[in-house]
């Protein structure tokens, strides 16, 4: 595995894979606990425990490999549920006795279904819930919309969406997409924000109803990182591309005293 990039802005240290190894203070049962967090979007999904063993094969692999106690053995991340966990660093604090690993999450981490193993809580005292901030933002946008399908249409706009169906959707789309446009052709940036805003949450809506994830739109665009647009279009299929509209023909007016039969 590459060194981790250097990020001395922020006073982060670039150290080989050898010195971090060397470097890393086990307990005496031979551990040292690791904090999964997605790369993307900062969000804490997991901790686990890593012995030696479990370092090594995640630096030499790149793939997530923990320490069962329970189980007494290495597990890789993902080996039974297909969930991987994709590193894309490791670092290690101050005092060498905590992991910290940049992953790239397949499906979720947690063993309920969840994003994240942190999805219960407590607010503190006198302490007020802040919205999610930056790409998070559509992470817990999309858990809100996702939540309202079978609610009171009554009480939640995104919830009569959903009651009216598929074409209702696609067709606020279609309104929210011109409403964009004409807003990028006439209208100052403030207003082209919120019209984008617009289109992305029905967006969202549409992901919902077919059964999709944020997450895998997130996938998709990783993918296309880096790959010059040109040949992305290359490589869809055939049938993915859209097929060029024929131009329509205006038909000539007839002239007044022709019948138009020879």
């Amino acid at each position: 595995m590459s060194p981790i990039p250097a990020r001395r802005e922020y006073g982060f240290e670039s150290v080989p894979a050898a010195k971090l190894l060397g470097e890393v203070r086990f307990s005496d049962a031979g551990l040292v606990p690791a904090i999964a967090q997605d790369a993307a979007t900062g969000d804490v999904l997991m901790l686990a425990w890593m012995d030696e063993e479990a370092l090594q094969k995640t630096l030499g692999t790149g793939l997530a490999h923990y320490h069962s106690r329970s189980r007494g053995r290495l597990w890789k991340k993902g080996e039974e549920s297909g969930h991987l966990q994709h590193i894309r660093a490791v670092f290690y604090d101050c005092d060498g006795d905590t992991l910290l690993l940049h992953v790239e999450q397949e499906g979720v981490a947690c063993h309920t279904g969840r994003w994240s193993c942190f999805f219960r809580g407590t607010q503190a005292a006198g302490g007020k819930v802040r919205p999610a901030q930056g790409p998070r933002v559509l992470d817990a946008l999309f858990e809100v919309v996702r939540s309202r399908k079978g609610a009171d249409p009554k009480e939640s706009y995104t919830a009569s969406l959903f009651a009216k169906g598929l074409p209702n959707i696609l067709a606020k789309i279609e309104e929210e997409s011109g409403e964009l446009l004409e807003a990028g052709a006439k209208k100052n940036k403030t207003e082209v924000v919120k019209e984008l805003s617009d289109v992305l949450f029905h967006s969202l809506v549409l992901l919902a109803e077919r059964g999709a994830d944020v997450s895998e739109v997130y996938a998709e665009l990783s993918r296309r990182f880096g790959t010059s647009g040109h040949e992305e279009k290359k490589s869809r299929a055939p049938a993915s591309r859209k097929t060029p509209r024929k131009p329509v023909r205006k038909r000539a007016k007839k002239r007044p005293g022709r019948t138009g039969k020879k």
